[in-house]
């Protein structure tokens, strides 16, 4: 072997090790093995080449904290608790219950993307709780670095589901502008059956030029995205306190089956 040739294999080693370092601290895994070759519920955004570039789909028996960062503000009636985060039997369990924490009478759970995103498509599938009082959400903003939903970094909030379960059979969705005060566009309140009896998937597509609401794989309506500006975003998966809570339905739970980004097609990364 020439003193070339060692030479670039020593080149490709150091650089092995130098990205597995990176890789092994920075969590560069984002997709979840057990995602397999999934393909977007909607068949047009399969269609139309959007590569699968982040998932979990929470079957293991903890939180990957390399993923996510546990909510843990108060705000409306609850405090929101990483011990009410947990994961088991293949969903992402977020916990409610009826105790004091920080000033409130209730306690929820939430987690926050560490990785940033912005256009491509975004899919969930969940199951709200039973009881009235939860407002579960799947959404996106970007985190500000406060305990809660600080719009200080935040250019738009992109609602794909929040859902109050005081009335169980209908949900909203909608964007905001935070760089305008939080100035809704395109917002929906959407009949359903009633969603804590079953999963059911939610999912938008994010373009420079509009945003695509999906309830079970079927379009429900567009926004238009020149409308607003466009900034990075986190995905957050949340359910708190929100409204008059039934104590005599708690402890409760949110769960969630799984998570999925898709970028857009000719992107290598998730931005």
């Amino acid at each position: 072997m020439g003193a070339s040739m060692i030479s670039s294999l020593r080149i490709l080693g150091f650089a092995f090790i130098f990205i597995f370092g990176i890789c092994s601290f920075a969590g560069c895994a984002p997709i979840d093995p057990a995602s397999g070759n999934a393909k977007p519920v909607v068949p047009e955004i399969a269609a139309a080449g959007y590569q699968l570039a982040f998932s979990d789909e929470f079957n293991g028996t903890a939180l990957d904290t390399n993923k996510w960062d546990y909510r843990t503000d108060s705000k409306a009636l609850s405090t929101q608790l990483p011990e009410n985060v947990t994961v088991s039997d293949g969903s992402l369990h977020l916990l409610l219950k009826k105790e004091t924490a920080h000033g409130k009478n209730y306690t929820g759970g939430g987690v926050i993307s560490k990785q940033l995103f912005k256009y491509g498509y975004y899919e969930a599938r969940f199951r709200i709780p039973s009881g009235a009082g939860w407002h579960t959400s799947f959404w996106t903003q970007k985190q500000d670095g406060s305990e809660g939903t600080g719009t200080k970094a935040a250019t738009q909030e992109i609602d794909i589901c929040e859902q109050n379960s005081r009335n169980p059979a209908e949900y909203s969705t909608g964007v905001r502008n935070w760089l305008n005060k939080g100035k809704s566009y395109g917002q929906k309140y959407l009949k359903t059956s009633d969603l804590s009896t079953d999963f059911h998937i939610w999912s938008c597509e994010f373009t420079p030029t509009v945003v695509k609401f999906f309830f079970d794989g079927k379009l429900t309506h567009l926004t238009d995205a020149t409308l607003f500006p466009h900034g990075d975003q986190n995905i957050w998966l949340t359910s708190i306190g929100y409204t008059k809570v039934d104590d005599l339905r708690l402890p409760a739970v949110a769960d969630f089956d799984y998570v999925r980004y898709y970028a857009p097609p000719n992107t290598t990364s998730p931005k």
